[in-house]
């Protein structure tokens, strides 16, 4: 009887250790759906929708696009974080993804770190710092010196808190001992209209949402983000080498999917996007934007989340910020 049992047993595990990889290698069976946090528009979306376009006609399945925005991306990335991890519900998820947990504490939702599932790091940007026209600062040093001499009279722009470009002011702030006042914008475009209109002083932004303003001349551009100048502001220094030393704040822009989903699909999904995202028509929609391709493996983005998670953690607790 003993041995019936047992032999029936290994009968089992030859069974499920046979069907784990075939699971993967008829995945997906049906659709599958990319979750955006944010409303249509701007880069986060593109991705979503270039990756829905081209693994659509790859799987032969429909991949749909889902615009879940509000609550600070929270309502997008808890729907995920709720899903089954079956590879069939997929997030987007950009660098103010690691400042939440700081920001929200107990009150989020899901568990940043071990809810999900790293995907695919699939590319990086620059912010840019720019001023109003006729403001007359005309590098971070000169910045530096306004500021210190007259603390909180400069307002500077974001798209709200934990968004890339509050979290870098906060972050320049904390490294030179400077206070500007914050004036947060529900997107972009109004962020991007009020320094034009001359309400705030300075403003980081993600480099396409305001370089054609900069070619117009209608805001100028002073320092990027990044630790070496950007191809699409040729003669436009860095921060770091115009007056905070070490200061480097790179955009990312990633996947990730609830974390219960089987390593073999992660790892296939990761495959085939990291080969979309190479491919010369798919590399030049990216570097229009003003994304560079990184197409990284599941654990080298899963190592950039917990490193960001610290590091924006830090600034958060350290600046005091709130949600406004």
């Amino acid at each position: 009887m003993f041995k019936t049992v047992a032999n029936l047993f290994a009968l089992l595990i030859a069974a499920l250790v046979m069907i784990a990889p075939t699971h993967a290698q008829t995945f997906p069976e049906r659709s599958v759906k990319i979750v955006v946090p944010y409303p249509p528009g701007a880069f986060n979306d593109s991705l979503a929708r270039i990756s829905s376009e081209k693994l659509t006609k790859l799987w032969n399945q429909t991949v749909v696009v889902e615009n879940k925005p509000g609550g600070n991306t929270t309502i997008g990335n808890n729907y995920v974080a709720k899903s089954a991890g079956d590879g069939y519900t997929i997030l987007v998820t950009p660098l103010p993804f690691s400042a939440l947990p700081a920001l929200y504490g107990k009150k989020l939702p899901y568990d940043a770190l071990n809810d999900f599932q790293a995907l695919i790091l699939a590319g990086v940007a620059n912010n840019v710092l720019a001023t109003r026209k006729g403001l007359g600062i005309k590098d971070v040093n000169e910045l530096i010196a306004f500021a210190k001499k007259n603390p909180g009279k400069l307002n500077y722009g974001s798209t709200g808190s934990g968004s890339s470009n509050h979290l870098s002011m906060e972050l320049l702030m904390s490294m030179t001992d400077i206070k500007l006042t914050h004036v947060p914008y529900k997107g972009s475009a109004p962020a991007v209209a009020a320094l034009m209109a001359g309400e705030i002083d300075v403003l980081f932004d993600n480099i396409p949402n305001i370089l054609g303003q900069i070619k117009a001349g209608t805001v100028t551009a002073i320092a990027v983000t990044g630790l070496k100048p950007s191809p699409l502001l040729p003669g436009i220094p860095t921060v770091a080498e115009t007056g905070a030393p070490g200061f480097e704040v790179n955009v990312w822009f990633g996947m990730q999917v609830p974390a219960a989903t089987p390593k073999a699909i992660v790892a296939q999904i990761n495959r085939q996007l990291a080969a979309i995202f190479r491919e010369p028509d798919i590399t030049k929609r990216f570097t229009d934007a003003g994304v560079a391709v990184v197409a990284s493996t599941p654990e080298e983005f899963s190592a950039l989340l917990k490193s960001e998670v610290a590091k924006w953690g830090k600034v958060v607790q350290d600046a005091n910020i709130k949600l406004e």
